[in-house]
């Protein structure tokens, strides 16, 4: 004994500690005493990681070209089913294990399983062997069927240990594949008990992410309702494509149509595969997946995206002989980005058994090589598309540089700094000359109207659906109105008492909004809103009108824009041949109006008409009882101005 130390006696032993109190936990035991360690606790997430688990293993056998159906069930009582008709878990004895199933050596044993070689699963999501076993070990039970070869094999188990042997049930016909069945341990997770929305999400995004895969949903009927069915089949043959245009569905977008593609990496490494676009509210997202895991914290994939998209713009840039180009980062590239981004690997690596980021070096190299490519070819393909996105992201790295700059205040003001709102698309120039403010109706038109602007001295602002009428709101009301503080906000110059027209931030206001009714119908109550609260901006003639065309005709290599139907039969007799055959295109709104045809008719001051608006002094009792009449709270003096006037208004064109 005392060799073990050197010739010397061994050391006293601690009172209270020795070797009979170290404990050795074999089997599942170390799961159940510690499962923070293999599902991060024993919270709501934790509870839901087991049934990704048991899904993730059905989606590999779909992955690897065995299953194309997946049947998951919540039944009450919290008792989750998962089948999937692949090749099923082999139940002969495992050869390291003679006296046990590899079933029963998969469900019991941690680290063992069909994915480290390599050789049964090219990509898989399960890698560390634990997933099984861990679910099995934190289940008060679980029940297993395995069907191979036309025959079906059961077993039982309670809290991780076998309480029935492996049992062969007999043939049966058409069905292959595992099911397994579990009730997650009260011991473990308490009261908690599987969401049906958050499972039903799932489901979707697995079948979203893989195009051959069908999953079969179904949930107790008690269990059921909202947006969770008490049945559905989940198959997205479009992939990420259907589950972007779901996500982004009702917003929009500065490029037409989503960026998408798959790729297989050289010497079957994987495959990645992608859908991408951006928004012009800015508010963009991106949803990574590896082998079908959700990676919420990123990782190596999206790094190699990133730089793929950075470089891409960047050199289109300099195509372009745009020396801003360079300023680009993956913030202004990414940041008003909506995505989906999916990679199929060998092997890969993640942080943590959770598996909420992706470590795996060679993952960044193989995605940013096989994007890059793709995204040179995409913006070639289509100039006018590529250049609205490269100064879109531009003027997000300008915007971005300003921030730093000034520390999150606007441009400099000779009297003082103000705070301004999120929409505006401010201009590049700080001084008030030749400055330019467009007031548009809806981030459609703002979207269109920000690509069209002289950035260096117009300002977009956009505004959403009718704005406030100031001449029958009270003053609360006015005061609560985001829209309109955004706009007193965008302006500087205060309004009431505080207004003070040398603190007015641009040298012109301009009321851009559609040539149709409710065009003018937004177009009055912003005048309203100036002539009742700042009329001295309008008495200045800093107030202004934007005209823009209602058709485009187009013969011969001529297109000529009219401003309304007059305009348009005027131009027809005048601008082309008789009986020449006219194309007539009618604009249904600014944001339909692309924005080179936006610029040249509307906003190029070379080129453009403006209205301005003024305030004769002569004809100021007039304008007050007039805006009284129709903008105000007295209905009777709307419909007596009507009686008067009907002779002369035109009511089909009111009616329009």
């Amino acid at each position: 004994m005392n060799d073990l130390f050197g010739g010397h006696a061994p050391p006293k032993a601690t009172p209270g500690y020795s070797a009979a109190d170290i404990e050795v936990l074999e089997g599942l035991e170390p799961v159940r005493r510690r499962p923070g360690m293999y599902i991060g606790g024993t919270d709501e997430n934790a509870l839901h990681h087991l049934a990704a688990e048991i899904i993730d293993n059905a989606m590999d056998e779909a992955v690897a070209g065995h299953a194309d159906t997946i049947w998951v069930t919540l039944e009450a009582g919290n008792w989750l089913t998962v089948r999937d008709n692949g090749r099923g878990i082999p139940v002969d004895p495992h050869p390291k294990f003679p006296d046990r199933s590899a079933l029963e050596v998969i469900l019991t044993t941690l680290h063992s399983g069909g994915k480290f070689g390599g050789k049964a699963y090219a990509t898989s999501g399960g890698l560390h062997g634990v997933g099984s076993s861990v679910v099995n070990a934190l289940s008060a039970r679980l029940e297993v069927e395995v069907a191979r070869e036309r025959t079906l094999f059961t077993q039982a188990y309670e809290r991780g240990k076998p309480v029935t042997p492996l049992r062969n049930a007999g043939p049966v016909q058409n069905r292959r594949g595992t099911q397994i069945r579990f009730r997650p341990d009260p011991e473990i997770f308490g009261s908690l008990c599987f969401k049906p929305e958050r499972l039903f999400r799932l489901c979707r995004s697995k079948a979203y992410l893989f195009k051959g895969v069908e999953i079969r949903w179904a949930c107790d009927p008690t269990l059921a309702g909202g947006d969770v069915p008490a049945e559905a089949r989940l198959h997205f043959p479009g992939g990420l494509q259907d589950f972007l245009a779901t996500a982004i569905e009702g917003r929009t977008t500065v490029v037409p149509t989503p960026w998408a593609g798959e790729v297989t990496f050289p010497e079957d490494q994987g495959r990645v595969e992608w859908a991408l676009t951006w928004l012009e509210d800015g508010q963009g997202f991106l949803h990574t997946y590896a082998n079908t895991i959700p990676t919420p914290q990123g990782g190596t994939h999206e790094a190699g995206l990133r730089a793929a998209l950075v470089k891409g713009l960047r050199a289109y840039g300099e195509l372009k002989k745009d020396k801003r180009a360079a300023a680009i980062t993956a913030e202004d590239a990414m940041g008003a980005m909506a995505g989906m981004l999916s990679v199929f690997i060998r092997n890969p690596q993640f942080q943590g058994q959770t598996k909420e980021r992706l470590t795996s070096q060679e993952a960044a190299r193989l995605v940013e090589n096989a994007l890059r490519d793709h995204f040179d070819h995409w913006l070639a393909g289509d100039p006018a598309m590529a250049d609205n996105l490269l100064a879109f992201a531009i003027e997000r790295a300008e915007e971005r540089l300003r921030r730093r700059e000034q520390k999150d205040t606007p441009r400099k003001s000779a009297t003082r700094k103000l705070r301004l709102p999120g929409k505006l698309a401010d201009c590049a120039r700080e001084g008030v000359e030749g400055t330019e403010l467009f007031l548009v109706e809806g981030d459609s038109a703002g979207g269109s109207a920000k690509q069209a602007r002289d950035r260096e001295t117009q300002a977009v602002l956009p505004l959403r659906g009718k704005i406030l009428n100031v001449a029958s709101a009270s003053a609360d009301k006015l005061r609560q109105n985001q829209e309109l503080r955004d706009l007193i906000e965008a302006l500087g110059c205060g309004v009431g008492e505080r207004f003070d027209l040398g603190k007015l931030r641009y040298g012109r206001i301009v009321i851009m909004t559609d040539a149709d009714v409710d065009g003018a119908h937004i177009a009055a109550l912003l005048m309203t809103f100036f002539y009742k609260e700042l009329p001295e901006l309008v008495r200045a003639g800093r107030l202004y009108l934007a005209q823009p065309p209602l058709y485009r005709l187009q013969a011969g290599g001529v297109s000529v824009y009219a401003m309304d139907d007059a305009d348009r039969d005027r131009l027809l007799k005048r601008a082309f041949k008789p009986h020449q055959k006219v194309e007539i295109s009618r604009f249904k709104g600014l944001g339909e109006m692309p924005p080179a045809i936006l610029r040249e008719t509307t906003m190029d001051p070379k080129r453009r008409r403006l209205l301005r608006v003024i305030l004769p002094p002569e004809e100021r009792a007039r304008t007050a009882e007039l805006v009284e009449a129709l903008m105000g709270r007295r209905p009777e003096l709307r419909f007596r101005f009507i009686q008067e006037n009907a002779a002369r208004l035109d009511a089909e064109a009111l009616d329009a």
